[in-house]
């Protein structure tokens, strides 16, 4: 049987490939994991934004502490349900790239802007001194993009990206 959503021999990557456990917490690769899933299960081609958020939201209690108290993330995930079941039908077949961060080739299962916040979420936790990607750096990657579907989402389930980002940052300060 083959994948729906295709995967590259390392030498077609270039032996590189964004979507393998290195410099991703174990939180975060199970996080990966479960996109992946979700991506086959609704039939989409590629692991985008959205799933990715889905992903985190249901599996990283760090990830839905940044939120605002009461009954955002319940909303939000009302909001992922809904996509998955539907809402996300006019996405498949398409490649989720805003055109705003640079297009990462060969990079079998992520769109390319899924995989550009892979790698920026990898960064950010280099830049603190080489510590394992966490859920909530994957977050902050997803949300840097307006073009984002997950930044749709957001702001579709009422979210404020902009103070979701600054809640994100100091969470990070805190427990960083």
């Amino acid at each position: 049987m083959q994948p729906r959503i295709p995967r590259q021999a390392a030498q077609e990557q270039g032996g590189h490939r964004m979507d393998n456990d290195a410099g991703l917490s174990d939180e975060l690769a199970a996080v990966v994991s479960g996109a992946r899933r979700r991506a086959v299960r609704d039939g989409d081609r590629q692991i985008d934004s959205a799933h990715l958020l889905h992903s985190l939201l249901e599996s990283d209690p760090e990830v839905r502490a940044v939120f605002e108290p009461g009954p955002q993330v319940a909303r939000l995930l009302g909001y992922l349900v809904q996509r998955s079941i539907g809402y996300g039908l006019r996405w498949q077949g398409s490649v989720e790239d805003s055109g705003a961060v640079p297009v990462v080739k060969g990079e079998a299962g992520f769109s390319p802007l899924a995989a550009r916040a892979m790698e920026y979420a990898r960064e950010r936790a280099a830049g603190r001194g080489g510590e394992p990607a966490l859920g909530v750096d994957l977050l902050a990657a997803v949300v840097v993009d307006p073009q984002a579907r997950a930044v749709e989402v957001l702001g579709r389930a009422g979210v404020d990206v902009r103070a979701l980002f600054v809640r994100i940052e100091r969470h990070l300060e805190k427990t960083g």
